[in-house]
């Protein structure tokens, strides 16, 4: 399995972003994650989902404005960024658990796609 997220680019505060995540394998069985990595900071976690999409997860810094959803036929993971802040700019990355749940940590990453927002 192999995540690639696309979908970045430069956008004004308050604007909105989808973020795509596509994989090279089969993902309908894994939960799936965003995280993200601003400039001279440690990699955090944003937001994940469960394989079937029912259950979802976001971190404090997100929540309200950003929507994680799937579409298991096309193998698909998107992340909905809305009222978008300068301090949300990052490269966001796309991962697999190798779980039905996101309890565990992921274990595939692919490359990130970078999200820079203007004042």
């Amino acid at each position: 399995v192999q995540p690639q997220a696309s979908g970045g680019g430069l956008v004004q505060a308050g604007g909105s972003l989808r973020l795509s995540c596509a994989a090279s394998g089969r993902i309908s069985t894994y939960a799936m994650g965003w995280f993200r990595q601003a400039p001279g900071k440690e990699r955090e976690f944003a937001a994940a989902i469960t394989y079937g999409g029912v259950s979802t997860s976001y971190a404090d810094s997100v929540k309200g404005r950003f929507t994680i959803s799937r579409d298991n036929v096309d193998n698909m993971v998107y992340l909905q960024m809305n009222s978008l802040k300068p301090e949300d700019t990052a490269v966001y990355y796309c991962a697999a658990y190798t779980s039905r749940t996101y309890n565990a940590r992921p274990v595939y990453w692919g490359r990130g796609t970078l999200v820079t927002v203007s004042s």
